[in-house]
């Protein structure tokens, strides 16, 4: 066995899975990744089962260490910089840490969740199945709680099989997807128009329990009470104020506001991922649409071994290319000064 320790780590970083299921009835939320494709993208580089628990790493960087032998690790998800002794790592690619070497993540950038697998999964006590934390409930292993610097987790030693990189596809920058309701008669067409047509952006006071949307105001038609019923994950909540709630993977079981449309599954992780103050928009899709993007998103999932490459054949990266100085120094055609070179006196 070896270890792999955190050095350090920002907030909102914890142990995630797939989620604990089949007890919502009990008031038992799922918890779980708030990005299940980049959890299962990261997982298959190493070899795991794609929902098996790994770490996700919230906007903030995050550093770990390997002690006491190699470590095997993978990283998807948000964008983000990434080294081993000043050598840079791609993301979506597999990488083993020799003992005493440290891989750094920078912060986030275009994204918030960043996922690490290691090669051999995370060991801890499943609580009701799960090792997904839940820290408001204090569930979760092997930390029920937001990850510090010198936790630490027993790991696998490294197999020494050949790096892998996975080739997903290119993540939509169009609306998020939603289905209307299932209480959207609790409001009347302009207010749902409003709710379509508007530019949003999520607040940052937002959370694992909930994404606080910030745009106009919601106007419901009967009040803002209802009989309390069930929630799933994306369901859209508009209290009192009129600022919509989108409940995400920490979220209650029930709820009492009306809730005037849910993301679809398959654009859940897209929300997720949506940075703090980036505007997005919505689009309402019919049960049909929403069942076959979910169907695609299953197989896309399941297929994702297929995905493998040899990390060994890199495909060339041209927006990393476009943010890199390759150019060295820059002159300026209409500026003599930054290239003629002076005579000689």
């Amino acid at each position: 066995m070896s270890r792999l320790v955190i050095a350090s780590i920002g907030p909102a970083s914890s142990v995630q899975d797939g989620g604990r299921h089949g007890a919502q009835r009990y008031g038992l939320t799922v918890s779980g990744a708030m990005d299940r494709l980049s959890l299962a993208a990261a997982n298959t580089l190493v070899g795991n089962e794609p929902f098996a628990a790994a770490v996700e790493v919230g906007p903030f960087g995050a550093a770990f260490t390997a002690r006491d032998g190699a470590v095997r690790v993978a990283i998807s998800g948000a964008p983000r910089n990434a080294d081993i002794a000043g050598s840079p790592v791609a993301t979506d690619t597999s990488v083993t840490l020799k003992d005493g070497e440290t891989l750094t993540l920078g912060f986030a950038r275009g994204g918030a969740f960043t996922y690490l697998a290691i090669e051999g999964g995370i060991k801890g006590e499943p609580v009701f199945g799960s090792l997904a934390v839940n820290a408001r409930a204090g569930l979760g292993s092997p930390y029920p709680r937001p990850l510090q610097a010198d936790d630490e987790f027993s790991v696998d030693a490294a197999s020494g099989a050949p790096e892998q990189r996975i080739e997903l596809p290119k993540p939509s920058s169009g609306p998020i997807r939603v289905l209307l309701g299932p209480q959207d008669d609790e409001f009347d067409d302009a207010n749902k128009a409003l709710f379509l047509d508007s530019e949003w952006k999520i607040s940052a006071t937002s959370d694992r329990m909930g994404y606080r949307l910030e745009g106009p105001a919601i106007k419901h038609l009967h009040g803002h009470n209802i009989v309390s019923d069930g929630t799933v994950n994306g369901s859209i909540q508009v209290p009192g104020n009129g600022a919509p709630i989108a409940l995400m993977m920490d979220r209650g079981t029930s709820g009492g506001y009306p809730k005037i449309a849910t993301v679809i599954t398959a654009d859940v992780g897209r929300l997720a991922q949506t940075s703090a103050g980036t505007a997005f928009r919505f689009k309402a899709v019919s049960m049909a649409e929403a069942q076959d993007e979910a169907k695609k998103f299953a197989q896309l999932i399941r297929n994702l071994p297929d995905r493998l490459r040899s990390a060994d054949t890199v495909a060339l990266n041209i927006e990393a290319l476009s943010d890199a100085n390759v150019a060295g120094y820059a002159v300026s055609a209409v500026d003599a000064g930054t290239w003629q070179v002076a005579a000689e006196p």
